[in-house]
């Protein structure tokens, strides 16, 4: 099938001209509406105004504008039956053989932070679709192009074909094209659906990013997907600087990583291994969080994952390479600290992205035949929901180490206990079946440093027994939710022990 008249109406017009001025090398009359009309003849390529082929204007402020039967009645006429082109001829419709639509900018009009109700339903694409759908279905006579990533593969066979397409490619292009408008039609459906907790009926839309090496281990296959309805700060959007490919537990650290730094305001370096923070600090810069982090549990960290919440400069880049790490993200580098870091040839340097972080409004986890949906842990507890339940009081530094523990602690595999000292980790024990072993193992891990310190529970403590081996090595208070049903006996215990604790009246497990 030759293409002979196209119609163009684009909302992403990149490449658009010179995707035109090909097309009118092969004498291909072109159709066109609006700004895109405006756009082609701005760099003097000859089109023909949708109105001129309709007889009707565009009305409703643009709204109605290709919802014709001389535009539909040209792209769904089936050119194998003799009957559609007496009725093309009958009606004075002439055939449209390609069709090039993309469609407003709903997705980006709805990430827009202050973005109205009304200017979004504007955002919503009819006749864009409408043609799309028309064209696709008649793919056997219609070619439809919905990305400009498709018009140089489209010109190279036109160019090989005198100007046809093959009904292989066609095929392919509608494929792309339903897909297209599929997606559409469901960021509609998921913004309307915003107003309920949770959608009777849930769609989840990802776009490939691309295949990975392996998955968790090198015998299982993976891919890399972005969420169409990602957050604009959230780590699917960092660009990686330099370095070998991300690795499918790279990404899951990084992310990690990334989200513990921003429970935070002030300078905060991390140190994640196997998705869980191995040493966090803040400090009053980089150079120092990060060497406090690192040092806080460095047999850990080796190979593991560092992000900063500032941007690195030379002095920290230098600490940064004399261990083995894996990967680290910022929200920017200096060039001289660039330099630095690509020296060392293992190491993936990835830019944040720079809009600012928020977590993803669902926490989505998989179960076999179905998944589970729960909103985000964005619970941040003030001093003011905090309980002191002992005769003993934090002192002003406690309170200090106790909340930074605490924020720690949301973030790390159930049971977690944090132990921190001077808002620097000191040791963590993670993912541990109960959590008296969890309490000695962060305390074997902080070694000679852990007196002195408080430490911090995801959730409560049902025997005393923990509280007994923190008090044995010199921790001086502890914060917890509460709620346990031996809880007089657990503040009896940190009494006798003169130990402070405080009750936050809520959990944070992670699983």
């Amino acid at each position: 099938m030759k293409i002979k008249r196209a119609l163009i109406s684009v909302s992403n017009k990149t490449g658009i001209v010179d995707f035109a001025k090909s097309l009118r090398k092969h004498g291909v009359t072109i159709i066109s509406t609006g700004g895109t009309a405006k756009a082609l003849a701005a760099a003097d390529i000859n089109v023909v105004k949708v109105s001129a082929v309709t007889g009707f204007p565009e009305i409703l402020d643009g709204r109605v504008k290709t919802l014709h039967p001389k535009i539909h009645g040209g792209l769904l006429a089936r050119r194998d039956i003799p009957e559609h082109l007496e009725q093309l001829g009958e009606h004075g419709i002439e055939a449209i053989d390609l069709v090039v639509v993309n469609l407003y900018p709903f997705q980006e009009t709805i990430n827009k932070p202050d973005v109205t109700f009304e200017e979004a339903i504007e955002n919503i694409d009819i006749g864009g679709p409408t043609m799309i759908r028309s064209a696709a279905k008649n793919m056997d006579s219609v070619a439809v192009v919905v990305s400009p990533d498709s018009y140089a593969q489209v010109l190279k066979q036109m160019d090989e074909k005198q100007g046809e397409l093959t009904p292989e490619m066609r095929r392919d292009l509608a494929r792309q094209a339903f897909q297209h408008t599929a997606d559409y039609d469901e960021a509609i459906y998921q913004y309307l659906e915003g107003d309920h907790e949770f959608p009777p009926l849930l769609k989840l839309v990802f776009e490939k990013v691309g295949d990975l090496r392996y998955g968790e281990n090198p015998h299982q296959k993976a891919a890399y997907y972005r969420d169409e309805i990602a957050p604009p700060g959230a780590i699917v959007h960092a660009e990686q600087l330099f370095g070998k490919e991300l690795s499918f537990n790279n990404i899951l650290d990084l992310d990690a990583a990334w989200g513990v730094s921003h429970e935070f305001e002030e300078v905060c370096a991390v140190v994640v291994k196997h998705n869980n923070p191995c040493g966090v600090c803040i400090a009053g810069d980089t150079t120092e969080a990060f060497r406090r982090a690192f040092a806080a549990d460095s047999l850990s960290g080796f190979g593991g994952i560092v992000a900063i919440n500032r941007p690195v400069e030379a002095e920290v880049a230098k600490l940064i390479v004399e261990p083995f790490l894996e990967a680290v993200i910022a929200p920017a580098f200096s060039d001289e600290a660039l330099e630095i870091l690509t020296a060392k040839k293992n190491l993936r340097v990835m830019v944040a992205p720079e809009a600012p972080y928020k977590s993803e409004a669902w926490d989505i986890k998989r179960s076999q035949g179905g998944i589970l949906i729960q909103e985000a842990d964005d619970l941040t507890e003030s001093l003011e929901d905090m309980d002191v339940v002992t005769t003993v009081m934090p002192t002003e530094d406690d309170w200090r180490d106790l909340v930074f523990a605490w924020r720690v602690a949301k973030n790390v595999k159930s049971n977690a206990i944090v132990l921190a000292k001077d808002m620097t980790t000191v040791g963590i024990g993670a993912g541990q079946m109960s959590r008296v072993d969890s309490t000695q193992l962060a305390v074997k891990k902080g070694g000679e440093g852990v007196e002195g310190t408080v430490l911090a529970s995801d959730a409560f403590f049902p025997f005393p027994d923990a509280v007994l081996t923190a008090a044995a090595a010199g921790i001086r208070a502890i914060i917890q939710p509460g709620g346990s049903i031996r809880d007089d006996e657990i503040i009896h215990a940190a009494n006798k022990h003169k130990v402070a604790m405080v009750f936050t009246g809520s959990r944070h497990f992670k699983h």
